[in-house]
C-alpha cells in the first residue's frame, strides 16, 4: 500500500471569493476537505494572457487537485480547452491543460478508502474526474466532497467537448484571423503541375473555376471529370490519370471500385515513368469472378513502356495493405482483391496491416502501459517510478520484465513496423525496378494513405521539406478523402457526433494491483461497444512512422521532431480548419477555407519570427546528403517509442530527445550569434579600411594641391621679377616704403624736361595713318592713381596713348588693357615690340 504523505495546509482565499483554495503541493488523499459547499458565484475571468483569441471561460472549479502531479489549482472549462491553473505558481500546468477535441473520453469515479476491521470509516469518498486524451495522456482531477464542482465541470464537458454541430467548434468561433490560407485547390494543382514536369505553370482561382487546368505530358494528364464530385464524392476535384484513358472510361471504371475510388496516380517518377497509384478494393464479389474491362484497361495503362529502347512494358505490383484473410472476407460484402490473371503483367502482394479497430485498441493499450509504468501516473500513488528506483516493479527483475512484455503486448510498435516495411518495399520497387505500384486497402483512405504518403516521403526529397510535407499531407490525406472527422472523433457535416464521452478506458484505474490495494474505483458511466465507433489514430500512427524515419535519417528532413509533435497537437485540437470534415467536398460545403484559420499559415508565422533558429527546423538538415530516395534496410525498421510524443506526459524527464535537441539548438543559436558578431566586426573593419583609403586619397590630393600652389608661387615670383626688370628697363623705379606704400619715380628724358608726361606726336602718312617714330626714345609715364581712373588726367593721357584703343574709344584688349596692381592701374606708354622680347606671360595681365 502506498504510504500517505503529510496533509496539505489549507489557506483561505480572499473573503470575496467565498471559498477555500489549496496552496502548494501535497497529497490529494490527505487533504482537509471542507464540508461546506462553496457559495454560488459567477464565473470569474482568467487573466487574458492565458486565453487565446475568442476563447472564453464557461465554468470553473476551485480547490481542484491534479492527481498526476499532486498539485492544487483552479480548473477552467473554456470553449476551446480544459485549462488548469496552479494555485502555487499561478501559471498554466501543461499536463492538466488539454483541448476539448483532444479528449477521447471522460469519466466520473468515486474512491472509497478501505477501512480496518471493526472500524467505521467516516471519511467521505473522493470525487474524481478521469480525462483520457488522444495524445497519450490520462489525467485525473480530484474535487472536494459534498460540493457540486465536479458535476459542474462534468456537465460543461458534456456540452462543449463533443458538440452536435461542426459549426460549434472553436475553429469557427475564432475565425480565420490573420492565419487565413489561399485556396487549397490551387495548391493541389501546383503540386500536380510539379509532378507532371509543368512547374513553370502557376495555378490560380480562375483556372479552377474555368476548369482550364487539364495539362498533360507524354504519359499522364490532369482530368476534370470529378470537378463537381459526381464520379467520387471522396476524391479531389482534379485527378491524374493515364493520357490514353478518356473521361468516359474513367467514369465506367469507377463503378467497379469501392465507393467509386478508381485507380489514379499519386506520384510519378520524373526519369523512368514509373508511377505510384492508389484506389479502393475492386468489387469482385464472393466468388472473386467479377470483372470490369474499363478497370482492367485503366490499371494496365499504369504499366507504360520502359525507357530502355527495347519497348518492353514495366511490371505492375498490386499492393493490398490488408491481411489476405481479411481481403477474402470482404468478398462476402462484395469486395475482395484482384486476380493477377486478369491484370496484365501484374503481381499481387498482401502486407497484412490490421484495420482501424485493431489500431485503436493497440493505441489504448500503449497509453495505459505508459500511464501505469510512467513517472506521473494518473492514480497519483502506484507508479513504479513515483518513489524512486527501489520500488520499481516491486524491486525484482521479473516485474521489470513483465512491464516490458506489456509494451510488446500493446502491439503498437509492431503495427508501426508493418507500415514502415510496406512503404519501404513500395519505394524500392519503384526506384530500383522501375516498376509501377497500385496500393489499396478496403476503402483506400486509411492504410492506403499511410503507405502511399510514406512511400512518397521516401522517394521524393521535396516531401521532406516544409513546403513538400504540406503538399504531401494536403494531397494524399486531405484531397483523397481520409475521414478525419470520423477518425479523430469530431462532428460531421450531417451533424452527428460519436458518443465517446460515455466510454470507459480500455485499461481503467483498477488495472494496477497497487491501485486495487489503495481503494476501489467505481466508474459512474456506462460502457459502450466500439463496434460502431470509427475513431482510430491512423493519422497519428503515420506521423509516428515519419518520426521513425527522422530518427534513422536525421540529415534528410528539413523539419524536426518538435515540428511533428506540434503538428499532431494542432490536428487533434481542431484549433484550425484544415483537418475538419471527411473530404474536400465536405470542407467546401461547410466553407471551411473562408471561416477557419489555417494551420500552415500559423506555423509559417511562428517560423518567420525566429528564422532558422526556430524549434521546427532540423539543425542537422543537409539537402545534398540525401537528395534522392531513401531505402531503410530491414534492420533499420525496428521502431522504438517516440520519446517527445509518447513519453512527454508519463515520463517528462525521460524525454531526452527533446532536451538534447533543445541543447543543440541553444548551441546553434549561440554559434549563429557569434557568427553575426563576427560578420558585424568584419563589416566595421571594412568600413574603417574604406575610410582610411579615403583619407589617404584626400591627403594625396592635398599634397598635390600644395605642390601646385608652390609651383604657382614660384612662377609668380619669377614673373614679378621679370615685370620689375621690365619696369626698370623703361626708366622707372619702384620703391616700397616700410608701411607698404609704393612710390614710382620716373626718369627725365635726355632734354631734361620736367613734364609729368611727355608725348611724341605721331606723323601722319600719306595714306592717312598715323606713324609712330620708331627712333624716338623709349619713355614711360608711370603714376599711381586711385580707383577712379576716368577722372585722372594721367589716366586719360594713358588711354590716348594706348595702342589698343580703337577709333570709337573702345578697348581691343578689355581683359588686360593695363597691368593691374591691387586696385591701382599703371598706365604704360611703351613700344610693345620691345615687350615681345621680354618673358612676360599675357596671363599676368589678366584680372
Amino acid at each position: 500500500m502506498a504510504t500517505l504523505r503529510p496533509p496539505r495546509s489549507v489557506s483561505s482565499r480572499d473573503s470575496s471569493d467565498g471559498s477555500e483554495r489549496l496552496d502548494g503541493a501535497g497529497s490529494w488523499d490527505a487533504l482537509e476537505w471542507t464540508k461546506i459547499e462553496p457559495v454560488t458565484r459567477s464565473v470569474s475571468h482568467v487573466n487574458s494572457e492565458f486565453l487565446l483569441e475568442a476563447e472564453r471561460v464557461i465554468e470553473e472549479g476551485h480547490g481542484v487537485v491534479l492527481v498526476n502531479r499532486d498539485e492544487a489549482g483552479t480548473l477552467f472549462v473554456t470553449n476551446f480547452r480544459l485549462l488548469f491553473l496552479s494555485d502555487g505558481t499561478r501559471n498554466i500546468v501543461p499536463l492538466g491543460t488539454i483541448p476539448l477535441e483532444t479528449i477521447e473520453k471522460f469519466n466520473k469515479m468515486v474512491v472509497k478508502n478501505q477501512s480496518a476491521a471493526r472500524q467505521i470509516d467516516r471519511s467521505p469518498s473522493r470525487r474524481l474526474l478521469q480525462i483520457i486524451g488522444k495524445d497519450m495522456r490520462i489525467i485525473v482531477f480530484g474535487f472536494r466532497p459534498r460540493t457540486k464542482q465536479r458535476r459542474v465541470i462534468f456537465d460543461a464537458l458534456l456540452r462543449c467537448a463533443k458538440p452536435a454541430r461542426i459549426w460549434d467548434l472553436y475553429a469557427f468561433t475564432c475565425g480565420p484571423s490573420k492565419f487565413s490560407k489561399p485556396n487549397s485547390k490551387v495548391r493541389l494543382l501546383n503540386e500536380y503541375f510539379r509532378l507532371l514536369g509543368k512547374g513553370s505553370h502557376c495555378a490560380s482561382v480562375s483556372m479552377v473555376e474555368e476548369g482550364s487546368f487539364t495539362l498533360s505530358n507524354d504519359l499522364w494528364r490532369i482530368s476534370n471529370t470529378n470537378s463537381n464530385y459526381t464520379v467520387c464524392s471522396s476524391y479531389p476535384f482534379a485527378l491524374i490519370v493515364p493520357k490514353s484513358i478518356s473521361d468516359e472510361e474513367v467514369i465506367q471504371a469507377s463503378t467497379f471500385r469501392a465507393r467509386c475510388r478508381i485507380p489514379v496516380v499519386s506520384w510519378c517518377h520524373p526519369g523512368t515513368g514509373a508511377v505510384l497509384g492508389r484506389s479502393a478494393q475492386p468489387l469482385v464479389g464472393l466468388m472473386m469472378n467479377m470483372r470490369s474491362n474499363a478497370d482492367e484497361k485503366l490499371v494496365a495503362s499504369l504499366c507504360t513502356q520502359l525507357v530502355d529502347g527495347k519497348g518492353s512494358r514495366r511490371k505492375l505490383y498490386i499492393a493490398d495493405a490488408r491481411p489476405r484473410k481479411h481481403a477474402l472476407a470482404n468478398g462476402a460484402m462484395g469486395g475482395g482483391s484482384e486476380s493477377s490473371s486478369n491484370y496484365f503483367h501484374s503481381e499481387i502482394v498482401f502486407f497484412g496491416i490490421d484495420n482501424i479497430h485493431a489500431m485503436r485498441e493497440s493505441f489504448a493499450r500503449l497509453r495505459d502501459y505508459l500511464d501505469t509504468h510512467g513517472a506521473a501516473s494518473s492514480d497519483g500513488m502506484s507508479s513504479f517510478l513515483r518513489h524512486g528506483g527501489s520500488t520499481w516493479g516491486g524491486g525484482n527483475l521479473s516485474s521489470m520484465s513483465a512491464s516490458v512484455s506489456t509494451l510488446g503486448d500493446s502491439g503498437w510498435l509492431i503495427h508501426v513496423q508493418s507500415v514502415l516495411a510496406g512503404s519501404a518495399w513500395i519505394a524500392a520497387r519503384i526506384a530500383l525496378e522501375s516498376a509501377s505500384v497500385l496500393v489499396h486497402c478496403s476503402d483506400g483512405w486509411d492504410r492506403t494513405s499511410q503507405l502511399v504518403s510514406l512511400a512518397n516521403l521516401m522517394l521524393d526529397p521535396y516531401y521532406r521539406t516544409f513546403a513538400g510535407f504540406q503538399a504531401l499531407v494536403e494531397k494524399d490525406w486531405l484531397a483523397f478523402g481520409h475521414p478525419f472527422s470520423d477518425r479523430i472523433g469530431m462532428p460531421s457535416v450531417s451533424g452527428t457526433s460519436f458518443d465517446l464521452t460515455r466510454q470507459s478506458s480500455t485499461g481503467n484505474l483498477s488495472s494496477s494491483p497497487v491501485r486495487q490495494s489503495s481503494g476501489s474505483f467505481t466508474p459512474q458511466t456506462s460502457n459502450t461497444s466500439h463496434a460502431q465507433n470509427n475513431y482510430s489514430p491512423i493519422f497519428l500512427q503515420w506521423v509516428d512512422c515519419v518520426s521513425q524515419l527522422l530518427r534513422v535519417y536525421p540529415f534528410a528532413f528539413e523539419f524536426s521532431s518538435t515540428f511533428l509533435v506540434d503538428f499532431l497537437d494542432c490536428v487533434l485540437s481542431c484549433r484550425f480548419g484544415n483537418f475538419l470534415c471527411n473530404s474536400e467536398k465536405e470542407r467546401e460545403k461547410c466553407g471551411i477555407y473562408e471561416a477557419c484559420g489555417c494551420l500552415w499559415a500559423y506555423f509559417a508565422d511562428l517560423r518567420s519570427l525566429e528564422g532558422s533558429s526556430h524549434a521546427h527546423y532540423n539543425l542537422f538538415y543537409d539537402p545534398l546528403k540525401h537528395n534522392g530516395p531513401i531505402f531503410p534496410p530491414a534492420a533499420a525498421l525496428a521502431p522504438t517509442l517516440w520519446p517527445q510524443f509518447h513519453l512527454r506526459w508519463a515520463c517528462p524527464s525521460e524525454s531526452q530527445a527533446g532536451e538534447l535537441e533543445a541543447e543543440s539548438r541553444s548551441m546553434a543559436i549561440k554559434f549563429s550569434e557569434l557568427q553575426k558578431a563576427k560578420e558585424a566586426a568584419e563589416m566595421k573593419a571594412k568600413e574603417y579600411s574604406v575610410a582610411m583609403e579615403t583619407l589617404k586619397a584626400e591627403l594625396r590630393n592635398e599634397k598635390r594641391l600644395s605642390s601646385s600652389a608652390v609651383n604657382l608661387a614660384q612662377r609668380a615670383s619669377k614673373e614679378s621679377a621679370a615685370i620689375k626688370r621690365a619696369i626698370l628697363s623703361l626708366g622707372c623705379r619702384v620703391n616700397y616704403t616700410s608701411n607698404g606704400d609704393c612710390t614710382v619715380d620716373v626718369e627725365s628724358n635726355p632734354t631734361g624736361s620736367q613734364e609729368k608726361s611727355i608725348q611724341s606726336p605721331p606723323r601722319k602718312e600719306s595714306d592717312g595713318t598715323m606713324e609712330r617714330d620708331d627712333n624716338s626714345d623709349l619713355s614711360v609715364s608711370v603714376t599711381v592713381v586711385s580707383d577712379d581712373v576716368s577722372s585722372s588726367p594721367l589716366g586719360q593721357v594713358c588711354e590716348t596713348l594706348c595702342p589698343l584703343r580703337t577709333r570709337d574709344g573702345s578697348c581691343q584688349w578689355p581683359s588686360a588693357g593695363c597691368a593691374q596692381l591691387g586696385c591701382q592701374f599703371v598706365g604704360l606708354k611703351a613700344n610693345f615690340d620691345a615687350f615681345d622680347h621680354l618673358s612676360i606671360y599675357d596671363s599676368y595681365f589678366e584680372s
